[in-house]
């Protein structure tokens, strides 16, 4: 007879195979039946293919072959299919390949993922034979415990069965073998050969032994950095060689089965906070971007990052923009909707708007540090992507305006950013650029970012006017500090050198007394000359705040060109007499330096004094 399976023909003696496989005698008789001469039989579909009839003709005509966990599957889907069962003769194939799957092969954590490895070609037969089943359920068991009760031979580190060169023992003979580390991840490298449904079924046996979230987080990472030659992009040299070895072993899938590949291992990823780290989120929506996934894989990696996004470094949120119609050199938009869904899961876990004290100050929180972390984080996106020129004034406020006033400490990032945006736009109108400096608290700048927009001739007047009112503010409550800390210092000190000599163990402290003096006194001496400059300063601002009425007076009296009126300018502005004023002026700051900016604008001939006296301000007061 002549079995033809595939391109391959088999010549063979009838008698061996009709006395143990049940599907030859019944075609056998078929064709006797029918009186056919030509016994040619054709069993292209038999799973395994050629070789695994090959085997089971070897077993027929009782030829000895090793039975290795790499043909177990073949060869008992093979049979199967042969009806090789014990009715037609004990100790048949059937028996045979099931006891060596029971005895060798799910008893040993490699053998069970070589045998595993092979059911892709026999997916549906060995799905009913549960060969997968039980492998599976093999690997995920083992997979939870200690690699070493089950490897050979089995020796505790640092043991008496280890030598003091670090290699095992056996009888006191060096084997010469090292033993292996037994972390939680020693088997995601052998799984990650798996395909991809065979992959997910391991995951979901896993998480039915309960194996913890973060352990199967850490196997996806590994899988899709196998499988995925997109998130080794950004690697180091040493790591990307490593992947590169990798990947060479199997060859790179294509687009559409990357971009399959990755919204499985979405699905599969977990939605809490804090198990997936940003590093793989952002690798996976880069690549998700790069692969045009579906609307909704996007959607949940977006999702997944903002839900900690406090834990994303700059680098993550640089995601460059490759849509067809490219505007910017980053996506926006994208770190926009992160932004987004970050505040929305603040909002939800109760992250609300902070209380105030007494004093006017926030009161700490410590659910205020996440959404502070994101703050400096967005400040610091923020004038990365600035001197982007495609980059419009929209989007740029947009996300600058997307973060609560609460969760900035201080705005120095964000008028770096400003400033850095608007020197990158030179184009900008004065309304633009009042429009986008409002998104900043003049009044949350520190002295030295006060000092530095007092001169920027960036910014617009009006904003100059109000960091120049709020530098002075600063000043004077510098002033009344440094006051309050010397008096008592200089009382203390009199005290103690008016008194009776001190021995002993104090003279060490009575010889430092008369350095504490004159370090006062030299205190006072500044602080003396700093009260005489910002006198000075007040003489110059209230010169220039009469100028500027005269100014106004004088050209409304003219046209009627400035509909305001100059009269409810608080005289106090420059004053530091009044202790109350600091409060009271910080409210009406803004609307002060509105009406001092437009009637410098609408001068004519008082113009170029008035902008002279301002930057003589600007000088002196950097000077203090």
């Amino acid at each position: 007879m002549t079995v033809v399976v595939g391109e391959q023909s088999f010549h063979l003696h009838k008698f061996p195979l009709l006395s143990k496989s049940g599907l030859l005698e019944g075609r056998i008789r078929e064709k006797i039946d029918k009186g056919e001469d030509s016994w040619v039989i054709d069993l292209s579909d038999i799973p395994g293919g050629a070789k695994a009839f090959e085997l089971a003709a070897k077993f027929c005509y009782g030829v000895k072959f090793e039975m290795t966990a790499s043909n177990v599957v073949h060869l008992r889907c093979a049979a199967d299919y042969l009806e090789m069962t014990e009715e037609m003769s004990e100790g048949n194939l059937i028996a045979q390949t099931e006891n060596f799957l029971t005895q060798t092969v799910l008893r040993s954590w490699k053998d069970s993922v070589k045998a595993l490895q092979t059911c892709d070609d026999v997916l549906d037969i060995a799905e009913r034979l549960q060969i997968i089943k039980r492998c599976v359920d093999s690997i995920a068991t083992r997979s939870c415990s200690d690699p070493d009760l089950f490897g050979w031979p089995v020796a505790q580190y640092g043991g008496p069965m280890q030598s003091p060169g670090g290699s095992l023992l056996w009888n006191g003979i060096s084997t010469g073998a090292r033993p292996r580390n037994s972390s939680p991840d020693w088997w995601y490298d052998d799984v990650s050969c798996l395909s991809l449904p065979l992959y997910k079924k391991l995951i979901s046996a896993m998480e039915y032994r309960g194996i913890s979230q973060e352990i199967i987080v850490g196997s996806l990472n590994h899988y899709a950095k196998r499988r995925l030659p997109g998130l080794n992009r950004r690697k180091s040299i040493s790591d990307a060689s490593n992947c590169l070895s990798i990947t060479s072993l199997t060859s790179i899938p294509s687009e559409d089965d990357q971009k399959y590949l990755l919204e499985e291992i979405d699905r599969l990823l977990p939605f809490q906070r804090g198990v997936t780290s940003c590093k793989l989120l952002f690798g996976l929506l880069r690549t998700a971007i790069f692969l045009k996934a579906s609307p909704s894989c996007l959607s949940n990696l977006e999702r997944r990052i903002g839900m900690q996004l406090d834990k994303a470094s700059l680098e993550d949120l640089l995601i460059p923009n490759i849509s067809e119609s490219v505007e910017t050199l980053y996506d926006v938009d994208c770190v926009q909707r992160i932004v987004d869904h970050f505040l929305a899961m603040d909002q939800e876990t109760g992250g609300a708007s902070p209380g105030l004290g007494e004093d006017g100050q926030i009161l700490a929180s410590p659910s205020l540090m996440p959404i502070t972390m994101v703050a400096k984080l967005i400040d610091g996106y923020l004038a990365e992507v600035a001197p982007d020129e495609n980059l419009k004034l929209p989007k740029f406020r947009s996300l600058a305006a997307a973060i609560p006033e609460y969760a900035r400490p201080i705005d120095d990032g964000l008028y770096r950013a400003i400033d850095i945006y608007l020197k990158a736009h030179p184009y900008l109108s004065e309304s633009d650029k009042e429009e986008l400096c409002r998104v900043m608290d003049c009044q949350k700048l520190s002295l030295e970012a006060c000092t530095h927009a007092a001169q920027n001739e960036r910014l617009p007047l009006r904003v100059i006017v109000q960091v120049l009112f709020f530098e002075q503010l600063q000043l004077r409550s510098s002033i009344a500090e440094c006051l309050m800390i010397s008096e008592p210092l200089d009382g203390g000190v009199s005290r103690q050198l008016g008194g009776q000599p001190v021995s002993g163990e104090h003279h060490r402290g009575v010889a430092g007394w008369p350095l504490a003096a004159r370090e006062n006194q030299t205190l006072r001496e500044g602080m003396d000359s700093m009260k005489q400059r910002v006198a000075e300063l007040e003489k110059e601002c209230t010169a220039m705040r009469q100028d500027i009425e005269r100014l106004g007076r004088s050209r409304s009296a003219g046209k009627s060109r400035f509909p305001f009126a100059l009269a409810a300018a608080k005289p106090q502005v420059c004053s530091t007499k009044d202790k109350d004023a600091a409060p009271e002026t910080s409210k009406t700051s803004a609307t002060e330096g509105e009406d001092k900016v437009a009637v410098v604008k609408g001068g004519a001939g008082g113009e170029g004094a008035t902008q002279l006296k301002l930057r003589k301000h600007k000088m002196k007061l950097s000077t203090c």
